[in-house]
Parts: structure tokens; C-alpha cells; sequence
């Protein structure tokens, strides 16, 4: 499966930089799943639950704060003030 470079920043730097397979998280409209070759969009994010799914395929789960998500063809960047993973 393809991989994507997903960065979380939080006003006290990057709280995660690394290469995923899938991450899941809840937008202002429900939740959704962003993989590799999404097509390019902004959206706000709701505070909640997040997954990252990692290139073993292994889920991390965690919790993120309102914030806003970027996809590109590049990379997806998550801006939020709190994350952390369990």
C-alpha cells in the first residue's frame, strides 16, 4: 500500500512527522480517512479521536484538538493546538 508524509504542528513545533498509511479523524462534517493520493483539499477538524495507521500497518490512536487539515500531492499537514498519542 501506498504512503504519505503526514506532519502534526502544534504551536510548540511538530508533535508528529512521519510516513503513514491512513489516518482518521473527525472534520466538521463527520469523520473521514485521508490515504496516499487523496485529492488536494483544506477542512476544518473537530477535537476527538485520531488514528494513524503506520507503514507496518499498525494503528496509533490518540486525541487532537480543533484544528485545520491541508492535503496536497506533497504531504498532509494537520495544524491543531493539542495531539497527543497514546
Amino acid at each position: 500500500m501506498k504512503t504519505f508524509k503526514l506532519t502534526v504542528s502544534t504551536p510548540d513545533g511538530n508533535a508528529f512527522e512521519n510516513e503513514v498509511l491512513e489516518i482518521c479523524l473527525r472534520g466538521t462534517e463527520g469523520d473521514f480517512a485521508i490515504r496516499a493520493d487523496h485529492i488536494p483539499f483544506i477542512t476544518a477538524t473537530r477535537s476527538g479521536k485520531i488514528r494513524i495507521t503506520d507503514t507496518e500497518g499498525d494503528d496509533r490512536y490518540g486525541r487532537v484538538s480543533e484544528g485545520i487539515l491541508t492535503v496536497t500531492k506533497e504531504k498532509t499537514t494537520l495544524l491543531c493546538m493539542e495531539f497527543t498519542l497514546e
